[in-house]
């Protein structure tokens, strides 16, 4: 078979069905062969738009010609800033209007939605977890099970799956073992092998069970497109730093299905931002509760952290998720072919093959060299940006947005030099 050559690469991008708006992101400078490094660490920080510094410019020039009088006289007048943000985001994820809120971080999201949601008793306890969980999600259920009282090793439930299929483990241990079951908490696109679960599936088996569903989108939001409504998931939190590249610890996102809106029985952690917001300035003791989203948000938003996301939400309108997720099905499979030719015995896909498993990631198992070193001769020697996830995996994340296949093709270049080497 031909070796894969630097000029195929470049007659694909050439002849692409899609061209990503690449020009819109400040790709960053590589000092060696060619002027930008090929950067594959979307999933873990997207790039900046070329635009931001603009939008960023525009609020803080509004701050100081109206001071306080932005919060109504802006361009995008503060007080209701975050409702800017509520269609776009609904769009992205699959969900009404009402059922999304812009607010915090992602872990402070999840801690407030599992205050409303996890109310675990005697006997349905139990919150349901994968064994592979990013650790900011496994911190954050082990401790509102001790928050409840509960022993963490016996209340939270680690799924593992041997066969590589997370999905499939997670609804055969609902149907064993649902009835003691009362949270779901799954990342929709494993950080580590980049699986995309099935969620209407696991989530029918978990309503089936009894369970509330909910699904940590950290990795799924701006990668691949979901119908959490139609759905029937019960609640679901991102952040928006990752594949929406809306800049370092941007404000995330949240999604309470309908069904739960406006539902008094429901507690909730309360601030100022939770109540309506007709009344909100009459300053009333009690909170005049809301049937949207934002019942559970709580204070002001932070605008300078908000335009980022906007910006990003923008974009995505524009360019459309269903044509970034064919462009990432075609790019994912080319690099994916080109990662098969290297030397098994030294590296291999752990990622699902089947495209409607995955997202923009693949996972790479390489052996004989530790990925943090691997990691860095990548950066240093090649301008590859990728990322390490110890022990022996480099994680690579062709972004539909800005990544061509020439990305692809320097990547491949650089690990076979390196693998060969070692």
């Amino acid at each position: 078979m031909a070796r894969p050559t630097e000029e195929d690469a470049r007659r694909r991008d050439a002849a692409d069905a899609f061209p990503p708006p690449r020009d819109e992101f400040l790709v960053p400078p590589w000092d060696g062969r060619y002027p930008e490094v090929a950067y594959f660490a979307g999933n873990s920080l997207g790039l900046q738009p070329a635009a931001l510094a603009g939008r960023l410019s525009e609020e803080l020039e509004d701050w100081a010609r109206l001071a306080v009088n932005g919060h109504r006289e802006s361009r995008r007048p503060w007080v209701s800033y975050h409702e800017l943000l509520r269609a776009p985001a609904a769009r992205l994820v699959g969900a009404r209007p009402a059922e999304v809120v812009a607010m915090n971080s992602l872990t402070v999201n999840l801690h407030l939605l599992m205050a409303s949601f996890y109310r675990p008793t005697p006997e349905r306890p139990l919150i349901l977890v994968e064994d592979t969980a990013f650790p900011s999600d496994s911190y954050a259920v082990r401790s509102q099970a001790a928050w409840h009282g509960l022993d963490p090793d016996e209340t939270v439930v680690r799924v593992s799956a041997p066969d590589g299929r997370l999905g499939s483990a997670v609804i055969d241990h609902l149907r064993a073992h649902g009835d003691r079951v009362a949270l779901v908490l799954l990342g929709a696109v494993n950080y580590y092998s980049g699986e995309l679960l099935d969620l209407p599936a696991i989530t029918a088996a978990g309503h089936e069970a009894g369970a509330i569903v909910a699904f940590d989108l950290a990795h799924a939001a701006g990668n691949v497109p979901m119908d959490l409504h139609d759905w029937g998931v019960d609640w679901a939190a991102w952040c928006t730093y990752k594949y929406l590249n809306s800049a370092p610890g941007a404000v995330a996102g949240a999604f309470v299905h309908e069904r739960h809106l406006g539902d008094p029985g429901r507690p909730r952690l309360h601030g100022w931002w939770s109540t309506d917001p007709a009344v909100r300035f009459r300053m009333r003791a009690v909170v005049d509760e809301q049937p949207t989203a934002d019942a559970w948000s709580l204070s002001n938003p932070p605008i300078l952290a908000l335009a980022p996301v906007l910006l990003s939400l923008e974009m995505f309108d524009r360019v459309g998720l269903p044509a970034l997720r064919e462009r990432s099905v075609r790019l994912t499979a080319y690099l994916e072919g080109l990662l098969d030719r290297l030397d098994p015995e030294r590296a291999h896909v752990i990622t699902p093959r089947d495209p409607a498993r995955r997202g923009a990631q693949l996972s790479l198992r390489c052996l004989g060299i530790p990925a943090d070193d691997l990691e860095e001769r990548l950066r240093h020697e090649h301008g590859v940006i990728a990322d390490a996830r110890q022990p022996d995996v480099i994680r690579l994340a062709p972004a539909p947005m800005y990544s061509t296949y020439h990305d692809c093709w320097r990547a491949y270049e650089a690990l076979e030099s390196i693998l060969g080497e070692s």
